[in-house]
């Protein structure tokens, strides 16, 4: 499942943002906002918009494959399943190595790059191995040393919860440092204000313009994301190491405190790099304290009438309340920053003092103040508070506390309701396209209301409970998991969004850079040169990320559901959210279809793409149910035959009361 969110996430940013750029205008025989490697290296383009499309929708059957409710069948597991994942990695690597470069030399190196990186891990880990042997038995008596003074029945119980939680830590804390450091990475590459084109007026060019403008803000900027991504390759590399993330460790909360390091270091560049005075950097960060302190005081006031020992006590509802909750602020976290910091439209590359603007300085800001100033706000709002969510999830002390009397769950749908209203302020320019977005919004919210109505009739309940425990007899064993089928929707629903949210703020096609031919700067040029397709792709797009917004609303819904009713069946919002995971995917299937290409005939391929493995699909299961009904059958013909001997014998046996036998 994670190799296909994977891969389904870099195949849609790639074909929609593809190698090489677009062109910023109509001339010499091509159009603005076609991609450039298309005129230039067209059999490079077409190899690598092939295998990036089929790459693309192998990931999407994959995910479709594994939400079914019978993973045990050969149908997911057998052949389907892994010819698809090999099918999608293949896509990928021959993608990357047709878009990555333009000289065959190149390429073939790449490819063999493959290879190489095989064979070197094959012999670290014969390396590590060796190593781990003569290590192992130092770290055995470390470890006895240590719980050497404990009793039997207490230390296996006190290790036995030190391992759980140091399980649960390394994997959240896993998570966040490897989105950070992808954040952190593409900052640093592509820093706010972005690079001189050119150089010219003692700036070179692809140097940052923010340090030629303003190099304290840069300078500040670059310390906190060099910070961040430090202090995140530092926890990958412990987490992936055992003996670095031992239970002493764990007790220390050396893991957690580079955690919060690395989301101070987040909040410092974002208030740096998003905003050029000194007054909006200082907004930005009280919004941090602002957050903070509407939690505490919601603690306060609404555990007032609880005892202390209820609201500190461990309970297995809570923690997967937890581990919800930090998986949605650490991606929404990672999602804003990097929309903070590279504001949609782009910057101005130069300075006009006619026009009032400054080389670095947001182009939406000087077109379009409003509409960048309820963005700019708007996703800062978010980022705050999912950052203090973050920190606050850390503290066991707190967040116990803070999920009973939901001021974390508060906290967390303030930064969804931030990000929802980001998305149409700065991915639409025009109130029309903007209105449409926040209706789709509302019509989110409508469904989900409609829902929680029919979930407060117990009789609509009962009939549902008792079509489904109809229709899922004899199953057994095929069902997923409630918990794992909860983690899949979650990430579903996050990376798409994430996905989508980015698709939307830097369109298919990129920005005018100019004011010519009656077009402003910073307005999509796939708007301009081909509006039915961008229409299309925009309202796909914007379909695929309200569905996720509701898959991710109806898992804290659903959290909610089952903590008062304590009902741990597989639930009636799952189903909801099924049906939401499947327009997810179907708009995002539209959406790339729709940017990633400039011809009717090309989408219409990638189309046929899903066609072709749906039937390869179809034509594996017919002949995997033909198979079963042939042994089945021989299967039954031959327990036939047995029996039918079993019984001639017990014939031949038995004898009339004469003495002759019966036969």
């Amino acid at each position: 499942m994670l190799l296909a969110i994977f891969a389904a996430t870099v195949t849609y940013t790639a074909g929609l943002s593809p190698p090489g750029g677009f062109w910023p205008d109509t001339r010499d025989g091509h159009r603005a906002g076609d991609p450039v490697l298309q005129d230039r290296h067209w059999h490079r383009f077409t190899a690598f918009f092939v295998c990036n499309s089929t790459a693309f929708v192998a990931s999407l059957l994959v995910i479709a494959l594994l939400l079914t409710n019978k993973p045990e069948k050969s149908f997911v597991k057998g052949v389907v399943l892994y010819a698809c994942i090999l099918l999608a990695l293949l896509g990928l690597v021959v993608a990357y190595a047709a878009g990555s470069c333009r000289e065959t030399d190149s390429t073939a190196y790449v490819t063999c790059l493959v290879g190489v990186v095989l064979a070197y891990t094959l012999l670290q880990e014969l390396v590590w191995i060796k190593l781990q042997r003569r290590l192992q038995p130092h770290v055995h008596k470390i470890q006895n040393d240590q719980h050497g003074q404990s009793t039997t029945s207490t230390t296996g119980h006190k290790q036995a919860s030190d391992e759980h939680g140091l399980k649960t830590a390394r994997s959240l804390v896993l998570l966040l440092a490897t989105l950070a450091a992808t954040v952190t990475y593409q900052a640093g590459l592509n820093p706010p204000g972005g690079l001189w084109p050119d150089s010219r007026e003692g700036h070179k060019g692809g140097d940052p313009v923010l340090l030629a403008k303003n190099a304290i803000r840069y300078r500040v900027f670059f310390y906190c994301n060099s910070t961040a991504l430090a202090a995140s390759l530092v926890v990958i590399f412990m987490v992936q190491n055992n003996y670095l993330s031992t239970s002493l460790i764990h007790q220390r909360h050396s893991l957690e405190a580079v955690m919060i390091l690395d989301l101070i270091s987040l909040i410092g560049a974002y208030a740096a790099g998003s905003c050029r005075d000194v007054t909006t950097s200082i907004f930005v960060v009280a919004l941090a304290g602002a957050a903070l302190v509407y939690v505490v005081f919601h603690m306060v006031f609404f555990t007032l009438d609880l005892q202390v020992q209820d609201l500190h006590k461990k309970d297995t509802q809570v923690e997967n309340k937890r581990k919800q909750l930090l998986v949605v602020a650490i991606l929404v976290a990672t999602l804003t920053y990097q929309a903070g910091l590279t504001p949609p439209g782009g910057f101005w590359s130069g300075d006009n003092a006619e026009l009032g603007y400054h080389a670095g300085d947001p182009v939406l800001f000087n077109n379009y103040p409003r509409r960048y100033m309820a963005f700019f706000y708007l996703n800062a709002a978010s980022f705050m508070a999912s950052v203090v969510l973050t920190i606050l999830l850390v503290n066991p002390n707190l967040y116990r506390m803070g999920i009973r009397c939901h001021a974390l769950s508060v906290c967390m749908v303030a930064g969804l309701f931030g990000l929802m209203g980001a998305y149409p302020a700065g991915s639409s320019r025009h109130l029309r396209t903007s209105i449409y977005m926040i209706a789709l919004v509302a019509a989110v919210f409508v469904f989900i209301v409609i829902l929680l109505l029919i979930i407060i009739f117990p009789k609509i309940i009962t009939l549902l409970k008792k079509a489904e425990t109809e229709n899922n007899k004899g199953r057994g064993s095929d069902k997923i998991e409630p918990q794992t089928e909860r983690r899949y929707l979650m990430l579903l629903g996050i990376l798409a969004a994430s996905v989508t949210y980015q698709a939307a703020l830097s369109p298919p096609g990129g920005f005018w850079p100019d004011k010519r031919d009656g077009h402003d700067v910073g307005n999509p040029i796939l708007r301009d040169s081909n509006i039915r397709r961008y229409h299309i792709f925009f309202y796909s797009n914007s379909t695929s990320f309200a569905a996720s917004i509701v898959v991710m609303a109806l898992l804290l819904l659903e959290q909610l559901q089952r903590t008062r009713s304590g009902y741990k069946d597989r639930p009636k919002l799952i189903r909801a959210m099924h049906t939401a995971i499947i327009i997810d995917l179907i708009g995002l299937l539209g959406a790339y279809a729709a940017g990633s290409s400039r011809e009717w005939e090309t989408c219409g391929y990638v189309f046929a793409l899903v066609a072709v493995v749906l039937l390869y699909i179809a034509i594996h299961l017919s002949i995997s149910l033909f198979h079963q009904e042939v042994m089945a059958l021989r299967t039954n013909g031959i327990r036939t035959s047995v029996l039918a001997l079993i019984f001639a014998m017990r014939l031949a046996r038995r004898r009339r009361p004469n003495g002759e036998p019966l036969i």
